[in-house]
């Protein structure tokens, strides 16, 4: 929550309003109540970025039930019914929105050792063309983004070392992406002028997704 609050604190500065709401996305019955103080602080939802994501694993004869059901629990329960909850908000206002599903080009291609966590976001895939097909009579736009590598606190160790580096030398532009390079899209997504873009899987990984 502390990092949160210094978020806050820095939108504000920029004369940006908002609000640090905190929430567990894998308790189904937080979700509600949390939708509910956003909205009590600052208006009626518009759209939503599904983000809450995990990831790790191992070969698939090492895989345990307790790993399976934490990234399945966090990767794909929790997005979906936070996207649930949200499109029944706008539903019933009949005023349209968005929804943006982060995927991962993991759900686009098969990455080594990381069986549950692809499968996981394979399944946001479909998640998003189902729910896009589902309420796009209620203009509501439901779409997602599958990015590449993005240096995060979980990975940032791994790609500052020499293994990492390795890596990343077979990537096209032997780079990866920072959370900023994924602005641009997400921006688009919310836009009221991108009321003819939904169930679109838009991966944006620098061609990581063409090795």
């Amino acid at each position: 929550m502390e990092r949160l609050t210094a978020l806050v604190d820095e939108l504000a500065a920029s004369g940006i309003e908002a609000v640090a709401v905190p929430l567990d996305v894998t308790d189904l019955a937080a979700i509600a109540p949390a939708v509910d103080k956003a909205e009590a602080a600052l208006g009626a939802l518009w759209g939503l970025v599904n983000n809450s994501g995990v990831g790790g694993g191992t070969r698939v004869e090492r895989e345990t039930e307790q790993n399976y059901d934490w990234i399945m629990n966090t990767n794909v329960k929790a997005v979906y019914f936070m996207a649930q909850e949200v499109g029944r908000r706008l539903i019933e206002r009949k005023e349209g929105g968005r929804i943006i599903n982060i995927a991962s080009i993991a759900g686009l291609r098969v990455l080594p050792m990381l069986s549950i966590y692809c499968i996981s976001k394979a399944a946001v895939v479909q998640m998003t063309r189902t729910m896009a097909i589902e309420w796009a009579r209620h203009n509501i736009n439901v779409n997602a983004i599958c990015p590449g590598y993005i240096e995060t606190e979980i990975n940032a160790e791994f790609f500052q070392s020499e293994p990492g580096q390795k890596f990343m030398e077979k990537f096209p532009r032997r780079r990866i992406g920072e959370v900023q390079d994924l602005d641009g899209i997400i921006s688009l997504m919310l836009d009221p002028r991108s009321g003819f873009m939904t169930g679109s899987i838009v991966n944006v990984d620098d061609g990581q997704l063409l090795m």
